[in-house]
């Protein structure tokens, strides 16, 4: 369990608020494991026909805590426990929701490509700026950031680091609705217990008919291999031994 992560139930509704406004909803190995455990129970429990993603704050997430990318890069760990949260955002049969107040940056954009409502400030910055550190797209989101709003404007945001205003995020696709920072959460949980509301079962079916996990799971695994290859390299290892001395401009991913 962590303490950067709060959870609570209600009306149907698993909430999972990120909670570490000191380093700007950065997630760390323990926060990811908090959030995979409690997904988990969710699919398991009868009673909880929602997830809801959002922040306590006013920010979404920073994206990847560096510190942890840094100590896999110099072999002095192991784990990465961002991929059983990804994985298990790619099989889940209960639909997501994700309110997003503000920054959004790495995962923190990736894990909106699995929600099935999404609400964000008009004034958020969406960004996935993966090649700036030497590393490649997640979460699936090679194949389905470009599906939704084009491989050019993917491109950009992958490569050229560009990001995506809340604004724009519902014209390109990618939110359903934009709102004032301060109105977004409030929005994200009335959608959320409309669709509690809803038979279950039939969300379950809706969503299986239109998304294949199998395809996403392909991806997944492709991408896995290329992005531990690439925290490995010798370019990635020497964004962060900058980082760790404090020179890197990049706080996280």
């Amino acid at each position: 369990m962590s303490d950067q992560i709060t959870l609570s139930r209600k009306k149907g509704v698993l909430e999972i608020l990120l909670s570490r406004p000191e380093k700007k909803n950065a997630l760390t190995n323990a926060m990811y494991r908090t959030i995979t455990e409690a997904m988990r129970e969710a699919q398991k429990d009868p009673a909880i026909h929602v997830v809801l993603f959002g922040s306590n704050h006013d920010i979404f997430s920073a994206g990847n805590d560096m510190s942890d990318f840094a100590e896999y890069a110099s072999g002095t760990s192991t784990s990465l426990e961002a991929h059983a949260f990804i994985e298990e955002l790619v099989l889940s049969e209960k639909p997501i929701v994700a309110g997003v107040p503000g920054l959004a940056v790495g995962v923190g954009t990736t894990l909106l490509l699995h929600c099935d409502w999404v609400v964000v400030a008009k004034t958020a910055r969406l960004s996935a700026p993966f090649v700036d550190l030497a590393l490649v797209p997640e979460a699936a989101s090679s194949l389905l950031l470009p599906a939704r709003i084009g491989y050019l404007r993917a491109f950009a945001v992958f490569a050229m680091g560009q990001s995506i205003t809340g604004e724009e995020a519902v014209m390109l696709g990618l939110a359903n609705e934009s709102h004032e920072r301060a109105r977004v959460m409030d929005s994200a949980r009335e959608a959320a217990y409309q669709l509690a509301k809803k038979p279950l079962q039939a969300l379950i079916a809706t969503k299986r008919l239109m998304r294949d996990p199998e395809v996403l799971m392909n991806r997944l695994r492709q991408e896995n291999l290329v992005f531990a290859e690439r925290l490995r390299s010798a370019e990635a290892r020497a964004i962060f031994a900058n980082f760790l001395d404090g020179r890197s401009t990049h706080n996280v991913k």
